[in-house]
């Protein structure tokens, strides 16, 4: 393998043992695979690790065969991927999944654990690196109602998984609900599959994109992209219903039906407008959570985005506040895939300047710099037109489950700060226990700092977030794979 400049010669970043890397990209999404491709383009020796066994995260999830039917920016991913398995310098880890990453004295090491079928595969491995580049993505936001833990109510997110990732359908009766545009690909291709889609049902009011009609108009190809996806619906008679959600979820070993009700403009509901409809699935989403446990534990500067997420603060190059960490897509910001794509460009380009010192073509950058900031101020317009006002919270009486792991009630968190005068969310999480199964409060965190700000008559603010999202392993792992205690430098 070639060397890069970082490891030539007897210098103070030369390998102990094993491999030191220039960068280490953390995730393999849109913006990961972007990063990975620019910097070892620009000679750094570069490690892509993630966690999927193929490269393409959640956006392009795919399988053998894929013909990208199902995707958009499906051509862009085909030449990221050919660039990814053509690079001399760039070594790609799939199955790697990430738990924890460290400050050393040369660097950086990110420790992961590798799930396979024999005993050395599950061991933790340790790859280091002299800088990190942190694109771990975002998953599903959830909010509770009752019913929501039925089994046949999925996150919107696994429901378009299983479709790209596996070609499986998760019902035949599929209602789609939450608010953001992200409803719209999974209704669509669902009802493209041949499942039934009885209704998709946004929360939100999307009109409420024509008060930003400056940054909408800059970004015609997405608005083209929604269009295309609501005369798919129309083609296939699917309702979409605005200021409409699903409020309670019925069954008992599986979903037989759903409540929805038309919401005001502070998601109460309106009084005489619930009515059931018949359905096997549910899907819903409201909006994405950042994964940021690697940046907490490094101590990025966090702050509270528009859309209320936990997000890491990063300057123009995607430098986050600790010195030779960048981050780039969901983490520093929900946006989409063509800005975290933007993002990761952007980082991969300033981590390998400041690893080896190769020159980046200012004509370039000031491109990037430009498309991105169209890229964000559609985002902020998004984030406008799809908020989450805290009326869904009206929607929960006492008994319904708000921690799954623990299965911790409304009641329970209200009672925490009623009677026990807790005043923020780690003081809930002590007394009450919501954050402390086994998702160590993923599922549970948002709505769970939100009711509690509420019940203490406030907003949420970031220290909340971080009070729930905090957590010094990222993903979960057995005592005996640390036991283990093996570690090949990441072989």
């Amino acid at each position: 393998m070639t060397t890069s400049p970082a490891e030539q010669g007897d210098t103070p970043h030369g390998t102990v043992h094993g491999t030191l890397y220039d960068i280490a990209v953390l995730g393999a999404g849109p913006a990961g695979l972007s990063a990975a491709v620019a910097a070892a383009a620009q000679g750094s020796r570069t490690v892509l690790i993630d966690g999927g066994t193929r490269p393409g995260g959640q956006y392009w999830r795919h399988r053998d065969g894929d013909d990208g039917a199902l995707h958009h920016g499906w051509s862009q991913f085909r030449r990221l991927r050919e660039e990814l398995a053509a690079h001399h310098l760039l070594d790609h880890r799939p199955g790697h999944s990430i738990w924890h990453v460290e400050r050393t004295d040369e660097g950086f090491t990110t420790h992961t654990t590798r799930t396979g079928h024999t005993t050395r595969d599950d061991i933790p491995r340790t790859l280091r690196s002299r800088t990190v580049i942190i694109a771990t993505g975002a998953y599903d936001r959830q909010l509770p109602f009752p019913g929501w833990t039925v089994p046949g109510v999925f996150t919107a997110g696994a429901v378009q998984a299983l479709l790209k990732g596996q070609g499986v359908l998760a019902g035949k009766r599929i209602a789609v609900a939450g608010t953001g545009p992200f409803l719209l690909p999974v209704a669509a291709g669902l009802a493209e599959a041949g499942a039934t889609v009885v209704g998709v049902f946004e929360a939100g009011l999307p009109i409420a994109f024509g008060r930003h009609p400056v940054a909408t108009l800059r970004n015609l190809p997405k608005l083209a992209e929604g269009a295309g996806y609501l005369r798919t619906l129309r083609r296939h008679r699917v309702p979409w219903r605005t200021r409409t959600a699903v409020i309670a979820a019925h069954g008992t070993d599986t979903v037989t039906g759903a409540t929805v009700a038309r919401l005001d403009d502070r998601w109460r509901i309106v009084p005489g407008s619930t009515r059931t409809i018949d359905c096997d699935t549910i899907a819903v989403g409201y909006g994405f959570t950042p994964q940021t446990e690697i940046p907490l534990q490094l101590g990025c500067e966090m702050r509270r985005d528009a859309d209320g997420s936990l997000v890491a603060r990063v300057d123009s190059r995607q430098r986050s506040t600790v010195d030779g960490v960048y981050v780039a897509g969901e983490a520093c910001g929900v946006g989409g895939a063509q800005l975290a794509v933007l993002e990761g460009e952007l980082a991969g380009l300033h981590a390998a300047y400041a690893t080896n010192g190769s020159p980046v073509d200012r004509r370039r950058l000031a491109r990037l710099l430009r498309q991105r900031s169209v890229q964000r101020s559609f985002a902020a317009a998004m984030h406008q037109a799809y908020p989450v006002p805290d009326g869904w919270q009206t929607w929960l009486d006492e008994d319904t489950t708000v921690c799954r792991c623990e299965e911790v009630t409304a009641g329970t968190v209200r009672r925490a700060v009623r009677d026990l005068g807790a005043t923020d969310p780690r003081a809930v999480k002590l007394y009450a226990r919501p954050g402390m199964g086994l998702c160590q409060g993923r599922v549970c965190g948002y709505a769970t700092s939100c009711l509690v700000a509420r019940a203490n008559n406030r907003q949420p603010t970031a220290e909340d977030l971080r009070g729930l999202a905090a957590r010094p392993i990222a993903q979960p792992l057995t005592l005996g794979i640390l036991a283990a205690g093996f570690d090949d430098n990441g072989a």
